[in-house]
């Protein structure tokens, strides 16, 4: 067993270790620094996650002036703090402004001087940091021609900004703050980060579709620190195993790919799953993926020298888990290139990790005694120790039993201890006549401390037991913690092997969880091209089947040059809303890779999914409700192309309904208009019945009309929730507002009013005074009426009766 150890490299500083068997994995708090650049158009960003110690790198990338993709990288990575240039182009300081003003989310914004940015100074930055997998005596040359393969050299803006971002991380010593000033900040990995390819969905859509939503943690102890995933469609999706699947998992559903490729690879993984031949393959990969903890803290805690016990017992569980499920995917068909990839990638350095771990550390003792300790046979020096250690304890029985003879007859017993940093000591109990410290002194014998009720001495023998055994337990952990500095060094070494298997198993992680939601629900596996037609046969909500006893399913089809522009009209609470956020899912779902609730599908991709559904609350961005309306509906009109899915629900609801229908009309007609080409698949549900009845739209064979089915029996409203086409006549308002439970007489006479404001007769109104009041007033009429001298030619009858006596009989004398 010692010739294993002889492959190990030697290097490092070693920190105590601590912990217990029962102990998680601690995460420090993770903190994401980005640097960006702008200039001439085009912008390059990287960004540093201290949760895995990772620099993420952007290639330079077109942006427009309101800098879309900075906008959606920052929507993406949340980053604490945005570094930049203190000279900036006037789109990127607009930008800040914005940014700052936004209450919610406001990250700390650090200029740095220009030279900062220098291309030769990020250079030199970028050799100069610390990269613990790289040996220490690389040269810089090697090490330039290591980091080409790692970055990419070809974009300057980009690294630039890596410049400035290391000199940030120098100066803040992240994850390193109370390290010593000559440990830098480790960069564990390089990552490419890109948006090629990503479906464009915003906040609002992401909102109104219920794909996310967070709420407070039930418990009371963690209502003010954390939150949890509600009823939404990651919700549902995220069955992963270990977290680094359910982070992948949030990825993928922050960035739909409209990428046939990448969709094709995940569908042919979750088709294998989902056969209920495969299902013992299934539960057996999931098993195995409990153990993938997050490895990254360990190294990077393995990095800086400050590895746990418990570090090395997860790390050992994670590695033999990845060999278990390496030798289960590689009798799996390698045709699907996601099996191929793991039986590929996951190198015998695996293997070999948790071979020498099994083989070097003695994880009980090391759990019992807190500490680093390695098994026997590994080192013989160490063994040799150790034996002389464990015949201690016979021995230093004899030692105190000679001792004793020596001693003062009042002492009745001595015992001989060891004590590490100090040494052997002779100790005995403390007499009652042993009161001051004058009392402690013992002819023949140096007090050293007083503990618990009992002396402790050195003796002549106990300083010979020093000069013959020395400090033996130190020494043994400073051997010991040698062995441990050359297996963090061999484990960092073989590092970029860890990495691909926690890259591939949260993807398979992924899809495993895809695939078991798909058998539990009766999803289907949707038909993914390039052409722009949408076909859905029976579709569902994915949320309110869960919540509903009776879910009817309803179809959606839109072509190339057919009914690309549906206007869904239908009573309020006939599932109008329901249906296109329905369609929103399902498309959004396929864009992910996974299965959709339909019987059928045949989904052309999109590029982006626009909505106006829901108004978000005004208060937070200082805009009125219906501001924000025409925001939402201004970015669909710009930015829709005819990949594009958008979804409108009542628009023009909040300003005047002569306005509102006006806006509404010239919208669609605008998109009507564009015929045939650049038409995207609009999905419309409106309580605007004139836009229809009034022919306010062009005839377009694009234009397709659907209603949902309603029946009244007697003064009873029926919804049967079945999509077909056609116009609906009624909005069916009084019978829903009895359904509401508002007064049957309410509701009468708002049916009177509605019916006389559309014919056009007056509306007179209908006091309904209590007869106190009543009484009050006819006795005030009749004291006026009484008072009147009719004998008085200059009395206006007329008037006295409109004003002051009835009001309608004064209408009937003025029309005679």
């Amino acid at each position: 067993m010692a010739a294993a150890m002889e492959s190990l490299s030697g290097g490092g500083r070693v920190s105590g270790l601590s912990g217990t068997d029962g102990d998680e994995v601690e995460e420090d708090s993770p903190a994401v620094l980005l640097s960006v650049l702008v200039q001439h158009g085009q912008v390059g960003l990287c960004f540093y996650d201290s949760k895995d110690s990772s620099l993420n790198y952007m290639v330079d990338t077109p942006d427009n002036p309101e800098l879309h993709v900075l906008a959606r990288v920052i929507q993406e990575i949340s980053p604490h703090v945005v570094i930049t240039s203190a000279k900036q182009e006037h789109c990127m300081t607009h930008f800040l402004q914005q940014l700052g003003s936004n209450p919610d989310y406001k990250p700390e914004v650090v200029t740095y001087p220009y030279v900062d940015f220098g291309l030769e100074v990020s250079k030199q930055r970028l050799l100069s940091a610390h990269l613990p997998f790289l040996p220490a005596s690389i040269s810089e040359r090697d090490k330039m021609s290591y980091l080409s393969s790692c970055i990419s050299f070809e974009s300057p803006l980009m690294l630039r900004a890596v410049g400035a971002l290391l000199k940030c991380l120098d100066r803040r010593r992240v994850g390193v703050e109370l390290e010593d000033s000559s440990v830098g900040v480790p960069i564990l990995q390089f990552h490419a980060y890109t948006l090629k390819g990503v479906v464009y969905i915003d906040q609002d859509t992401y909102s109104v579709l219920q794909i996310f939503k967070s709420e407070l943690h039930p418990s009371v102890y963690k209502l003010h620190s954390g939150e949890k995933e509600g009823l939404s469609l990651y919700g549902i999706l995220n069955c992963c195993r270990c977290k680094f699947g359910s982070k992948l998992l949030r990825q993928w559903f922050l960035r739909p790919t409209k990428d046939l490729a990448v969709l094709h690879r995940r569908q042919e993984v979750i088709r294998f799953f989902t056969s209920p031949r495969n299902a013992d393959i299934l539960r057996t990969l999931q098993s195995s993926l409990h153990n993938i903890t997050n490895i990254p803290t360990v190294l990077r805690r393995m990095a800086l020298s400050h590895t746990k016990v418990t570090d090395w017992k997860n790390l050992y569980k994670m590695v033999h888990s990845a060999v278990c499920i390496r030798d289960t995917v590689r009798h799996l068909p390698q045709s699907i290139q996601l099996f191929r990839d793991i039986s590929d990638g996951f190198s015998d350095d695996l293997h070999y990790i948790a071979s020498l771990l099994s083989r070097v550390v003695d994880f009980e003792m090391s759990i019992a005694e807190n500490r680093f300790s390695i098994k026997p046979n590994v080192d013989p020096a160490i063994d040799e120790k150790k034996r002389r250690m464990m015949g201690l304890s016979s021995f230093l029985t004899d030692v105190a039993r000679r001792e004793l003879e020596h001693l003062d007859a009042r002492i009745p017993s001595c015992c001989v201890i060891y004590i590490p940093l100090i040494g052997f000591l002779l100790s005995v109990p403390r007499l009652p006549s042993m009161v001051e410290k004058e009392d402690f002194e013992i002819e023949g014998l140096d007090f050293m401390f007083l503990s618990e009720d009992r002396l402790h001495y050195r003796s002549q023998r106990t300083k010979e037991l020093d000069n013959l055994l020395g400090d033996l337990h130190c020494i043994i952990r400073d051997m010991e913690t040698a062995v441990m500095t050359q297996l963090q060094n061999t484990v960092l070494g073989r590092s970029a092997s860890i990495y691909k298997v926690l890259d591939l198993t949260a993807e398979l992680d992924c899809l495993m969880a895809m695939s078991s939601v798909s058998q539990e629900y009766g999803y289907t596996s949707p038909r993914l091209a390039s052409h722009r037609r949408i076909t859905i046969i029976e579709g569902r909500h994915p949320l309110l089947e869960l919540c509903s006893p009776v879910f009817v399913a309803n179809s959606f089809q839109s072509s190339e040059s057919h009914g690309r522009v549906k206007i869904i009209t239908g009573p309020n609470s006939s599932g109008k809303s329901i249906y296109l956020k329905q369609v929103g899912l399902i498309v959004f779902m396929a864009l992910i890779g996974s299965d959709v609730p339909a019987k059928e599908a045949e989904i052309g991709l999109v590029d982006g999914i626009f909505t106006r559904i829901q108004s978000r609350e005004s208060v937070s961005v200082g805009l009125s409700t219906f501001m924000i309306d025409l925001n939402q509906m201004a970015q669909a009109l710009n930015s829709s192309s005819d990949n594009s899915l958008v979804l409108i629900d009542e628009f023009g609801k909040g300003t005047n309904t002569v306005d509102g229908l006006s806006l509404l009309a010239a919208s669609i007609s605008h998109w009507l208009q564009k015929a045939p080409v650049d038409v995207p698949h609009i999905l419309l549900a409106t309580n605007f019945h004139s836009l229809l009845q009034l022919g306010l739209l062009p005839s377009s064979v694009l234009l397709s009309l659907l209603t949902l089915e309603t029946a009244v029996d007697g003064d009873e409203l029926v919804f049967l929730y079945q999509l077909k086409e056609g116009i609906c006549q009624s909005s069916y308002a009084a019978n829903i507002a009895l359904l509401a439970g508002l007064p049957a007489g309410l509701v009468q006479r708002g049916l009177e009013v509605s019916e006389l404001y559309r014919t056009g007769r007056p509306i007179r109104r209908v006091d309904n005074a209590s007869s106190e009041e009543q009484t009050i007033r006819c006795r005030s009429v009749v004291e006026k009426f009484l008072s009147l001298d009719l004998e008085d030619k200059d009395l206006d009858l007329q008037h006295f009766m409109k004003e002051e006596l009835l009001p309608s009989a004064g209408e009937v004398l003025s029309h005679r």
